[in-house]
């Protein structure tokens, strides 16, 4: 689609043309809600006249959504005002939501926050405290529903070009120096017909997904992709498939969905959490395009996701590797239509030092997926420090030129001289820095790690900056430390945190630290204000953290230390996918002694209305032991030991909702790990909840270790 300035014009006409066509179909747990393409227009004009009545072309809004119409309306009627959109999560989750949203508005300099009413008074609550009290908190769908907007036929297009700034797409994990791209229209305009090209998509392309609208993945690959097509997109809750991921299949199924993705670890989720007769209610014949991006794809993950639901009609042609980048807009590279996944094998050893050579047997090995070809931009493989392009057979930084490369970070021009104005042939001081490694073999690129310090956990950019002034505020007894990302063999990634402490007697009248409970408190910590896991925390001695001759942290030269198994630990707490790890790359016994709580076992088996109620929690809390040591990756938990502080994050929490609701029919809130912190807590919360609901057949009490074995055989330990 060729000849539009901007973006707004596109979707404005389907508005006109498809009046009558379902744009979003948004599945809920009261059943599913359509919105035509001429409701959404309609609302959007509305909302863009109440815009343009208060703000000028070019100002910021916020925009909070968790409700995927509002999110749409919202998006499309700050694009329809000329205003630029800045997305961010939902308030709730994670406690550092609340400074993230601030630290966003704040660099933004928003005018305003779209929201929704259950969310309006919560938001003003937090701009208030944070000192932006002035800044106008919106409930978008009590202005549409109180008739306080314009009428959709007095709203007039501003006069916008491809080169107005559209959104600002921040990376998703900074809540201390956010960094938002300028995304103009005329870069979503490219990224949208590489995008359609990439995947042959056209305007009966039916998608669908559960990708928070936040994420550049979720808002230009999942929303505004099939809203440029003129076609459909039938949308779920991040929680909605955490809690259960047979739903996201079962919704590709039930509406005929042909394109969908996620990152490695949804896939993964799915393989891992969908139990042999929910599966077997699966349709998947009708999905064409199963997109695995936004963060590193897993060879395994894809073999293992094929094998687990090529009997439910998926292709074997269906699954795709995919790479990009919110600096890119969205997608860089994607592996072909009809086309199978693309590995390479390579020495695992030479990889890790910059050179590829063909893995031989008895060797360290490790599987590379193809991201694709990338068609639309220019792509160069070159050496970070001499900016010198490489041949085939090296490892370097992916340099990218085009048409979709956003024009820089918001207010950031020291910074974005080096990443978004990077030299490699004279002349040329337009290409992006990605700050990923990788190679070109055979005109398909792979993407084989990152020259940056980013940790990617489940789907999202973590900054180290951020973890590591959160585990700071744990102990006054803290100095130096560094956090970054470790890739355990077919594991997902994982943080690791090296923090001195200072040893007793270092000062006058101070205690002696307890290096056990501090240790508990910074991975505690991590998960209170990221809602993620960490895989290692090791306190160290003063001096261990190394710096450069200027101070900066060493980050990558710490992590090489401690793979290679010279870090000597005053105490670690490391989880066994990582101690697997670094034995693996020291070739020996790991120094010092890991933490691990004791294997509780309930004497009892049974779970039967008939047996008195301390039996019962005792087979609950068996249950849940169970459970929770598939989520946790953690070989025993003591049932009085505080979940958060073994690093039970969003993603398990809501795994064993949907484990309690799939084993007792009990619907149960999101926070109920919380509000019962250890497992004899949520056995004796369970209990209660069993006795209020009544009698019930014995069934929904069998035997806690004979519940669907295939399922714990399946679920890695």
């Amino acid at each position: 689609m060729s000849g539009y300035g901007n973006l707004t014009e596109v979707i404005a006409r389907w508005g006109a043309e498809r009046a009558d066509r379902c744009a979003l179909i948004v599945v809920g747990e009261d059943g599913a809600r359509p919105v035509r393409y001429g409701e959404l227009d309609r609302d959007a004009r509305r909302m863009a006249g109440w815009l343009g009545e208060r703000y000028g072309v070019g100002e910021r809004v916020l925009i909070q959504q968790r409700d995927a119409r509002l999110f749409a309306v919202s998006m499309l009627g700050s694009l329809y005002a000329g205003i630029t959109a800045v997305p961010a999560p939902a308030l709730g989750g994670a406690a550092n939501v609340e400074r993230r949203v601030l630290a966003l508005g704040r660099d933004a300099a928003v005018c305003a926050v779209l929201t929704g009413a259950q969310d309006a008074g919560e938001a003003s609550k937090v701009l208030a405290m944070g000192g932006y009290g002035h800044v106008d908190c919106v409930a978008v769908d009590t202005l549409l529903d109180q008739g306080h907007t314009p009428d959709a036929a007095d709203w007039r297009t501003p006069a916008l070009s491809g080169h107005d700034t559209a959104l600002l797409q921040y990376t998703s994990g900074s809540t201390q120096v956010p960094r938002g791209v300028v995304i103009q229209h005329r870069h979503l305009l490219a990224n949208q017909a590489a995008i359609r090209r990439a995947l042959n998509t056209g305007p009966d392309s039916v998608f669908g997904g559960w990708l928070p609208m936040h994420h550049d993945m979720g808002l230009v690959g999942q929303l505004l992709h099939p809203l440029y097509l003129g076609a459909t997109a039938v949308v779920m809750t991040p929680e909605a498939f955490v809690r259960d991921p047979a739903r996201w299949l079962r919704m590709i199924g039930d509406y005929q969905v042909q394109v969908s993705g996620a990152p490695n670890f949804g896939f993964q989720l799915a393989v891992d959490r969908i139990r042999d007769r929910d599966a077997d209610q699966l349709d998947l014949s009708g999905w064409q395009i199963a997109v695995n991006g936004g963060e590193p794809v897993r060879a395994s993950t894809m073999r293992a996701f094929q094998d687990r639901f090529a009997r439910n009609g998926l292709r074997s042609t269906a699954l795709r590797s995919a790479y990009g980048l919110a600096e890119a807009t969205l997608m860089v590279s994607c592996t072909q239509p009809g086309t199978h996944e693309t590995t390479l094998e390579v020495d695992r050893g030479d990889l890790e030092r910059g050179k590829v050579r063909p893995a031989v047997a008895g060797k360290a090995k490790r599987s590379l997926s193809s991201a694709g070809p990338v068609r639309d931009l220019e792509v160069r493989i070159v050496d970070p420090d001499s900016c010198e392009p490489l041949d085939a057979s090296r490892v370097g930084e992916i340099w990218l030129r085009g048409p979709s490369i956003g024009a820089d970070y918001w207010r950031r021009p020291p910074g974005t001289t080096h990443t978004f104005h990077g030299s490699v042939e004279a002349g040329a001081t337009d290409w992006l820095r990605t700050g990923d490694l990788g190679l070109l073999a055979d005109g398909e690129l792979y993407v084989t790690g990152r020259l940056s310090e980013l940790i990617i956990v489940a789907g999202r950019n973590l900054h180290p900056l951020d973890v590591e002034r959160s585990v700071q505020r744990v102990s006054a007894a803290f100095g130096a430390g560094v956090a970054f990302a470790v890739e355990p063999e077919e594991e997902p990634e994982q943080i690791v945190v090296v923090q001195e402490v200072r040893a007793a007697g270092r000062r006058r009248g101070e205690a002696s630290p307890n290096f056990a409970q501090l240790a508990v408190a910074v991975r505690e910590r991590v998960a209170e204000d990221f809602a993620v896991r960490t895989g290692g925390v090791v306190l160290v001695r003063p001096g261990t953290v190394r710096r450069t001759t200027s101070g900066k942290l060493e980050r990558i030269a710490v992590r090489n230390l401690f793979l290679g198994g010279r870090i000597e630990a005053l105490y670690e707490l490391v989880d066994p996918p990582v101690q697997a790890l670094v034995r693996a790359r020291a070739r020996g016994p790991r120094r010092g002694s890991a933490m691990r709580a004791p294997a509780h076992r309930s004497e009892d088996s049974m779970l039967t209305s008939s047996v008195p109620r301390e039996r019962r929690e005792a087979a609950l809390r068996t249950w849940l032991g169970t459970r929770l040591a598939r989520h946790l990756r953690h070989p025993g938990i003591a049932h009085d030991a505080v979940l958060f502080e073994l690093g039970l994050d969003s993603v398990a929490a809501l795994g064993l909702c949907g484990d309690i609701e799939a084993r007792f029919g009990l619907p149960v809130a999101a926070t109920v790990a919380f509000d019962h912190p250890t497992i004899g807590d949520l056995a004796a919360y369970l209990a209660d909840r069993l006795e209020a609901a009544g009698p019930a057949p014995d069934a929904r009490y069998r035997a806690a270790a004979d519940d669907d074995p295939a399922y714990h055989e399946r679920t890695r330990p």
